[in-house]
């Protein structure tokens, strides 16, 4: 900086000339990579990037101040370093390490970028690229599709700096806050999917490096009848035409795209390029529920049972499966989802699994074979009971009383002729008589005097199918019940005993009460239809509640021995994927292919077959599934080669069979992903293209690893390079050479030959 140069040019001369003038004189040789900055009246500085433009467009003028960069040996920029850590670069540049075993700084969940990173970074073909400088000459600044090169030019430095062999991690911010400026939804520090994010980048990255720099209008063309490869030929010139890049050239294929409408029979047959293949992984048709299973046996605790149903089976077939390890009759059961103390949901027979979600507490009810909730042409009617406890309200005067739900909610079955509150007293005390102790003779005086008489019967019910106490919330609120209970909620403030008719008799541990769905309040609060079913509350006073009721025992429950069986996921072959991938489907209704025959939209059917594979295959293991009801990541462990993955069954392109190196892929580079759907990890695996040995990376953190440690439940992107390509790039030795690494997942004994 201290030692200036000045130099006349044109307004007709290009900014190129500007700098290999610099070069001259600075004695910078060709290989070092430079840059040009330009000077600002106010002091500032700002890049010229575009070196093929005039000087006259660059906007340069008399006395400008031009200044010219190289590139640090570390693979940084001297302007991107503040003065205060050139002490840290220097013992950084002293630092010499492998190329390529570098770490990247977690900036705050970040470890999905870092993870595709990793994995693009240990491309071979790409980091080449990058690391020759080719991309200099490809830059694309003025596509409208691009990013002005900027995203290239940040991937650059991250490239130069991790290959450099001088820093063991390096801090990725740049290219965090370019990716953010172009792709808002990558903004901030959540989480995101490093698929997701390998998909902006390689776009990215494809549009700033496109050697296409006006695109003309091509028209897509049907088969129409004609021959496949004449139509795949087409098809890829008409790509190419537009889209021209290292990218291209290194990840895209091809796919034919069959469409048949099932009305008219019409096939309508493209070819359309691809960039990744994102395979479904086979999912199974069946679903391990828990259940609490409660007999109407009052000795028997709840059982906890572990049972498989069709995913997309009924609540019918929960029943069915449970009826297989408790020999009851299905028709004799009632299933209820339990949340808070109270009934969400009380389901029917007919009503979808799909709307039970895992963590639902579901409780399944023996009762009478002649009992059902709200028919009145069975014997017997269902009675929803919920347990309460009276304890002092705070209030100004003290004079109301608060009620709590406590415990687990009950469905009982009652004869109709014995609809009333005595009887229904001693049903419910018979059916509490596991953990409710009756009081004995010397206990006679302590009780409560209080009880309803026979006469006063309970509100006839009515229909009440698929009671649910949905208003007291979403589904997903508060903490679930559980088998070992929940914290009590206060549910009532209202003043006094219940409004039924009552007379002193003789000492009773409860009383009854009729009680909204929620449990909340006597139900002649409510606007609620005076003929729906009525819930039943018992209502405990504090001091015989402590006397007479074992919560430890109430709590109780047992396992029942399938609840200690493990559903063995078998593993599925990466192979059996590709084919799911390949299997004729039918398309959504949110998704119709319009039938130029039939002029209307229609659910046709699909099948997609791979026609050119690319020289770096991408396969993304569908693993995030994503339903009306559920949300679920499947932990399937995918069995996939590390060498020899033969494509030559699934490319239905006319093959060559002198070269069948043309469709083997050896494995290069793993993202995977450990935890669920909110939270998670990414890593890599990948395989250093100069010394043949593979890494584990956690951000900062490299790791040597041997290829048995690879193949895991946590694998989500998978990088494959052909056979072809990886003896292209195996440098030849020369006899005085010690014998070099074998490439990526080629064994030892492989012969490379070099190509050039």
């Amino acid at each position: 900086m201290d030692t200036p140069h000045t130099a006349q040019f044109s307004h007709t001369d290009s900014v190129d000339l500007i700098l290999r003038t610099a070069r001259e004189h600075f004695l910078v040789s060709p290989q070092e990579e430079t840059r040009l900055w330009i000077k600002n009246a106010e002091g500032s500085f700002e890049r010229l990037c575009n070196t093929r433009v005039t000087v006259l467009d660059a906007a340069l003028k008399t006395g400008q101040v031009v200044i010219m960069e190289t590139r640090n040996k570390d693979g940084t920029w001297p302007s991107a370093q503040p003065q205060a850590v050139n002490t840290a670069l220097e013992e950084e540049e002293e630092f010499q390490g492998q190329p390529g075993i570098c770490g990247l700084t977690n900036l705050g969940n970040t470890c999905f970028m870092n993870s595709a990173l990793q994995c693009l970074s240990n491309v071979p073909q790409l980091t080449e690229y990058f690391l020759k400088n080719r991309y200099l000459e490809e830059l694309n600044f003025c596509n409208p599709l691009g990013m002005k090169g900027e995203i290239a030019e940040a991937y650059a430095d991250l490239v130069k700096q991790a290959w450099s062999g001088h820093h063991r991690s390096i801090v990725p911010h740049v290219f965090k806050t370019k990716v953010g400026h172009f792709a808002s939804q990558f903004l901030g520090y959540q989480q995101h999917d490093s698929q997701e994010l390998l998909s902006f980048l390689l776009d990215g990255l494809h549009e700033d490096l496109n050697r296409v720099k006006k695109k003309e209008y091509v028209e897509l063309c049907d088969a129409a009848g004609r021959p496949d490869q004449e139509v795949a030929q087409e098809a890829w010139q008409n790509h190419k035409r537009r889209n021209d890049s290292v990218i291209v050239d290194t990840f895209h294929g091809l796919f034919k795209s069959t469409l048949v409408c099932p009305d008219c029979g019409n096939v309508s047959v493209t070819f359309d390029p691809f960039c990744y293949l994102s395979v479904p992984l086979p999912v199974s048709h069946k679903r391990v529920m828990e259940v609490f299973f409660v007999s109407m046996d009052p000795r028997r605790k709840p059982e906890q049972h572990r049972l498989v149903v069709p995913k997309k089976g009924k609540i019918s077939d929960l029943c069915v499966a449970l009826a297989k390890h408790t020999g009851m009759s299905p028709e004799r059961m009632m299933v209820a989802d339990v949340f808070s103390h109270r009934f969400y949901k009380i389901y029917q027979l007919e009503e979808s699994l799909s709307s039970i979600l895992d963590r639902d507490d579901i409780f399944i009810y023996e009762v009478s074979g002649r009992s059902a909730i709200g028919e009145n042409s069975r014997e017997d009617v269902v009675l929803p009971i919920y347990l309460r406890e009276r304890t002092p309200a705070r209030d100004y005067n003290n004079s109301y009383y608060g009620l709590m739900l406590f415990g687990h909610p009950l469905l009982v079955s009652v004869p109709r002729d014995r609809l009333s509150w005595d009887a229904l007293y001693h049903i419910l005390l018979y059916r509490l008589s596991r953990y409710v102790t009756r009081p004995s003779s010397d206990d006679e005086d302590d009780g409560d005097e209080k009880d309803i008489e026979d006469k006063d019967n309970i509100p006839k019910p009515g229909h009440v199918a698929g009671a649910s106490s949905q208003d007291s919330g979403p589904e997903q609120a508060g903490p679930s019940s559980g088998v070992a209970g929940g914290s009590r909620a206060p549910v009532d403030n209202s003043p006094g005993p219940s409004h039924w008719p009552q007379r002193a008799r003789r000492k009773h541990l409860f009383t009854l009460q009729t009680v909204n769905s929620n449990g909340t309040s006597d139900r002649s609060t409510f606007n609620e239809d005076t003929h729906a079913q009525p819930y039943i509350a018992i209502d405990w006073e504090p001091e015989m509640k402590k006397r007479y009721y074992d919560e430890v025992e109430a709590e109780g429950y047992v396992k029942h021995d399938c609840v200690g069986y493990v559903l063995k996921k078998a593993p599925v072959r990466l192979q059996e994927c590709i084919e799911l991938f390949t299997t004729v489907e039918t398309l959504e209704k949110e998704n119709p292919w319009y039938c130029p025959t039939c002029k209307q939209h229609q659910l046709a059917t699909k099948k997609l077959d791979l026609w050119m594979l690319p020289e770096t295959l991408i396969i993304h293991l569908k693993r995030f599934s994503y339903t009306k009801f559920s949300r679920e990541k499947l932990d399937t462990l995918v069995e996939f080669p590390i060498r020899d993955l033969d494509f030559s069954e699934f490319v239905i392109k006319p093959q060559n069979e002198s070269a069948p190196e043309l469709y083997k892929y050896d494995l290069i580079a793993v993202s995977n992903h450990y935890g669920g759907l909110r939270d998670g990890h990414y890593t890599t695996f990948a395989c250093n293209k100069d010394s043949g040995q593979w890494h584990y990376f956690d951000d900062n953190s490299v790791s040597p690893v041997t290829e048995n440690q690879i193949e895991s439940k946590a694998a989500y992107v998978l990088f494959y390079q052909r056979q072809d390509v990886a003896r292209r790039l195996q440098p030849q030795p020369s006899s005085s050479d010690p014998p070099a690494s074998p490439a990526c997942g080629s064994p030892p004994n492989s012969e490379f030959m070099d190509v050039n």
